[in-house]
């Protein structure tokens, strides 16, 4: 128990710039205290005690905002910052090195008895917000980022965003455990292809209409041709993607 103690209480030193000193940890971070008082209930689970686990478990949510089914299995070195509404279902399995944001939760996704919570390998990082559901697992040195619903197996060493959760690779790069927030954005991504790629067909479908109307006069096409893609110029759509509207005349 105090191995597994100091052990927690290294990460929150390691990964909270604001940690300034041993009793302030100890006594005003509700993340350790729940991980705390949790291991002592799933000790008095283990031993097949009905309620007293449960007890505990709903006296450590009462004090800290953290629900943790004393069933879960957690291992050494979690640090869960700030707190507030976690909630870590009975069939839970984390592994070692693992930081977990306020509102995650690690749930369910039915009325299945036997293993139905996710099992979290080591060095995991699960930003704020964030829902991993279901009996599935998460591979070691994985980025789930905030907000994001993950519902199916992911792999090693991956970064997950959306909902639901997509996985994009960052094969050989390393990981900051605390920039839980720099994420690539996918939708905006797919949002700029789609812009780039209506502005090629409607340029090309310009230069036909161009094309037709030097070929024969009948054709009467005055305000058919788009010219450059509008789209491009949509105030609403660049103010999504993080962008001004171009002052260049051509």
């Amino acid at each position: 128990m105090l191995t597994t103690i100091r052990a927690d209480l290294a990460i929150v030193k390691e990964r909270d710039p604001a940690a300034r000193g041993l009793l302030e940890i100890l006594l005003c971070y509700s993340g350790l205290q729940a991980l705390m008082l949790h291991r002592i209930s799933h000790k008095l689970w283990r031993t097949g005690l009905p309620l007293l686990p449960q007890l505990l478990s709903q006296l450590t949510r009462s004090l800290t905002g953290i629900e943790i089914h004393p069933g879960a299995r957690i291992g050494h070195g979690i640090f869960i910052d700030h707190g507030m509404g976690v909630v870590i279902g009975e069939t839970a399995e984390i592994g070692d090195q693992r930081l977990l944001y306020q509102g995650v939760t690690l749930g369910g996704t039915g009325k299945e008895s036997g293993k139905r919570h996710p099992t979290l390998a080591h060095n995991v990082v699960v930003g704020a917000g964030a829902k991993v559901l279901g009996a599935i697992q998460i591979g070691a040195n994985t980025k789930i980022g905030a907000g994001s619903v993950v519902v199916h197996n992911v792999d090693a060493d991956c970064t997950v965003v959306g909902i639901p959760g997509r996985v994009i690779h960052q094969s050989g790069a390393r990981i900051n455990p605390l920039a839980h927030s720099a994420l690539p954005d996918a939708e905006a991504n797919v949002i700029r292809n789609l812009m780039e790629r209506i502005d090629a067909l409607e340029g090309q479908i310009s230069n036909m209409n161009e094309l037709l109307k030097s070929l024969s006069s009948k054709y009467d096409l005055n305000g058919s041709s788009t010219g450059k893609a509008q789209n491009l110029k949509d105030r609403e759509i660049l103010e999504f993607l993080g962008e001004t509207l171009s002052t260049d005349p051509s």
